[in-house]
């Protein structure tokens, strides 16, 4: 079962890295307990930084309310690629994307299947055609 880092438990508190700028989330039992190492770089110069107040969903939570989504599972049996941009928006659960991605699911929103642009972006990555291995 996957589940957040910080299910089911209270209090959550967010803590930002000063090296990264990572948001960290994290379970303390007192707030005088030390902050905790930043997941990203392992810096252990995090500050505590005031959010809003959210209730943590498992991943299965998440799961299962798109699949009780008839409408968003009927789309994505049909290949929409508007369903999966909505599916992967609801996977993410609101945690930061990288820009190439948010452009990959925007376009979908639209109803655009992007794969010139994935295509385009491996070549970029890799520095090879697909299926041409690079030559020394």
């Amino acid at each position: 079962m996957l589940q957040s880092p910080c299910s089911g438990k209270m209090p959550v508190y967010e803590y930002i890295c000063d090296s990264c700028h990572q948001i960290v989330s994290s379970y303390r039992q007192r707030f005088a307990v030390a902050a905790p190492s930043c997941p990203r770089c392992g810096s252990n110069e995090l500050r505590r930084i005031f959010s809003v107040f959210s209730v943590q969903r498992t991943y299965t939570d998440v799961y299962e309310d798109i699949l009780s989504d008839r409408q968003l599972t009927q789309g994505m049996m049909r290949n929409d690629p508007r369903a999966l941009a909505e599916w992967s928006r609801r996977m993410s659960s609101g945690e930061k994307s990288p820009p190439e991605y948010e452009e990959l699911t925007e376009r979908m929103e639209k109803g655009e299947w992007p794969s010139g642009q994935i295509e385009e972006k491996r070549e970029e990555l890799f520095g090879q055609e697909r299926g041409k291995p690079e030559s020394d």
